[in-house]
């Protein structure tokens, strides 16, 4: 992919559009897609997703993640900015997309809908880039469809977007179903109005949960979500952990109908650093390289 080939929105001003392709190649390493090493769990699902049984024990100390993210092939790592500023001066090669909202998952939904408000701006993670020096290519802000609040994100997010691509900044936007109002969170239907939501709002990439629906293949009703995201590209949320060649079949027919990457973190972190490792880079050749199932595979037993 050539610096022409990328399609910059008109809300990246003239002096900030070198920066924007700059950024982009790099983050998609020149391929227009991009591999997502998700590690903004910490908050999101507190230490339930680092601790316990099947969970290598590498995966209680965060460093794991930052270790993970230097050693491996990614595009970018996500996470909180203070987890960034805490362990960042160690890992200046890592690629960073700093998460602009965060909620626990105490509160469940049917009690009460869920929202999740700013823990940082796009204004902060400029001059935090500014300070420390990281690579810091991107932000990500995530959006609760049919929760009742859906407004307070959806303007949030909107800003988030021009401010970031007034920057020259990429964004990703995690757009789930979800609410009280919500019967079915992965109905086909309504992850293309996600997607149909995202580029709306005119993000870059928006992430999603794949969609599901009975007697009917996932690789072929996802190709509905494709086409309403028009140039928005979509990545797929990894989900929670599976067999290897389970998930990296499912990334490859996700690849195939059009989805343009991927957001791993379970299938990665989960593991210990020499497993994690080799998931990233068997998920970058499928995601990146254009490599086949079997062929990643062997990038990940070969590690």
């Amino acid at each position: 992919m050539k610096k022409t080939n990328v399609k910059v929105p008109l809300d990246v001003p003239k002096k900030a559009r070198a920066k924007y392709i700059k950024n982009y190649l790099n983050m998609t390493h020149g391929s227009g897609r991009l591999m997502l090493f998700a590690g903004d769990q910490k908050i999101e699902h507190l230490n339930k997703d680092f601790y316990g049984e099947e969970i290598h024990p590498d995966d209680a100390n965060p460093e794991h993640l930052f270790k993970i993210a230097s050693k491996a092939k990614i595009g970018v790592f996500a996470t909180q900015r203070g987890l960034i500023a805490q362990y960042g001066a160690d890992y200046k090669n890592i690629q960073y997309l700093v998460k602009l909202n965060s909620k626990t998952n105490l509160i469940k939904t049917v009690d009460k809908d869920p929202c999740s408000g700013k823990i940082s701006d796009v204004d902060e993670i400029v001059e935090f880039q500014k300070n420390s020096g990281l690579k810091i290519p991107a932000v990500g802000y995530t959006i609760y469809l049919g929760s009742k609040y859906e407004y307070q994100m959806l303007k949030e997010a909107s800003k988030i977007v021009y401010e970031a691509h007034k920057n020259g900044l990429l964004t990703v936007l995690w757009i789930y179903p979800r609410g009280k109002a919500v019967k079915d969170e992965k109905d086909p239907h309504l992850i293309a109005g996600a997607t149909g939501v995202a580029a709306c709002l005119g993000t870059d990439f928006v992430k999603i949960s794949y969609p599901k629906e009975q007697g009917k293949e996932s690789k072929e009703i996802f190709k509905e979500a494709i086409k309403a995201a028009g140039r928005t590209n979509v990545v797929c949320a990894g989900g929670s952990s599976t067999d290897v060649k389970v998930f990296l079949q499912r990334l490859y027919d996700q690849i195939q109908s059009g989805a343009k990457g991927n957001a791993t973190g379970r299938n990665i972190h989960q593991k210990g650093l020499k497993q994690a490792i080799a998931m990233c880079n068997a998920i970058y050749a499928i995601t990146v390289e254009n490599k086949t199932v079997s062929q990643a595979l062997k990038v990940y037993n070969s590690c």
